[in-house]
């Protein structure tokens, strides 16, 4: 049997098929993610390894396992897989598209409006007991409805949240490598240059792939062309954004407020510089958090991973 190392505690009905065709090795902790010395240490004999979007398939860990024939992703982005070597030794990588679009594009569509309203702070507010009286400009936030989305990656996720937002009566530009005529006629979005979307949006959200061309895509140069009254979203990866820039636009109010589901380093530190302003409101990357979609990434991941065991070969390849 193939030793089969697990990164993470993932439910026992998606790891127990696994049991019967491989022999598993799997970290039982809840709460902490397998120390990175016993990761190289477990990989140095394993043929497969089942990895999340934290655990770094990267060139140290790959000199670390000689015998690594397959890595099963659970996620859509594989920014954390060192994927042209990867590919240079003939290593299956696999990942989970298609499945958590619509919940993802809730997310963020959700955390859009929570930034807008203001309905963390609101929460916390009430909850600390200031509620004293109604005042006609308490905790006021901006409107979405009727207002302008700029979207930067236009892809699934980036199609889901634009027909959410043309039930707000939003209008929708979109900056893409590819332009979507079919969706321009179809629900008339509208293609944009990246700086004319900048400065034309009330809200912009990125949802591009993270890649070296990506780094770092938002930065001071864009945050000043936004509007002082826009709103940023980011459920992509951390690593598009300059979170400095993006701190320091926020607190000299260049831009009005973020919404970041993505940090460049995760977990974030308690005591990061975007956390202690009021007017951004913070998740811990949980875009695809529907029981649905997670169900359907672990199952995604199984099936490739028990058509590998299995001698086929699996579907979502990304090698």
């Amino acid at each position: 049997m193939k030793k089969l190392l697990i990164t993470r505690k993932f439910p026992e009905q998606f790891v127990a098929p696994l049991r019967e065709v491989a022999h598993v090795v799997e970290w039982t902790e809840i709460e902490t993610a397998m120390p990175r010395d016993k990761f190289l240490a477990e990989a140095a004999e394993a043929e497969v390894i089942w990895s999340t979007l934290e655990d770094k398939i990267d060139e140290e860990l790959l000199m670390h396992a000689p015998k690594l024939q397959m890595v099963a992703n659970l996620a859509v982005g594989y920014n954390n897989l060192a994927i042209s070597t990867i590919k240079e030794r003939g290593i299956i990588a696999t990942n989970t598209p298609n499945v958590l679009t619509n919940a993802t594009a809730d997310l963020a569509f959700g955390l859009l409006i929570a930034t807008a309203r203001r309905l963390v702070e609101s929460a916390d507010y009430l909850r600390a007991g200031k509620w004293k009286n109604w005042s006609p400009m308490l905790l006021t936030g901006m409107e979405v409805s009727g207002s302008t989305l700029g979207i930067i990656g236009m892809g699934r996720i980036g199609s889901a949240v634009a027909r959410r937002a043309k039930g707000f009566d939003m209008q929708v530009l979109y900056h893409n490598r590819n332009r979507k005529y079919e969706d321009e006629e179809m629900y008339g979005f509208q293609y944009r240059a990246l700086d004319e979307l900048l400065a034309e949006s009330d809200f912009v959200m990125v949802l591009t792939p993270y890649t070296s061309e990506t780094h770092h895509l938002i930065s001071a140069p864009q945050l000043k062309q936004m509007k002082e009254s826009a709103i940023f979203i980011n459920v992509s990866r951390g690593g598009i954004v300059d979170e400095h820039a993006l701190y320091e636009a926020l607190k000299n109010g260049d831009i009005w407020a973020a919404g970041l589901d993505v940090f460049q380093e995760e977990p974030v530190s308690l005591d990061h510089p975007l956390l202690t302003l009021p007017n951004v409101v913070a998740l811990p990357h949980i875009a695809s958090a529907s029981v649905k979609a997670r169900h359907a990434m672990l199952a995604t991941n199984l099936e490739a991973l028990l058509t590998f065991l299995a001698d086929d070969k699996p579907k979502n390849r990304l090698t």
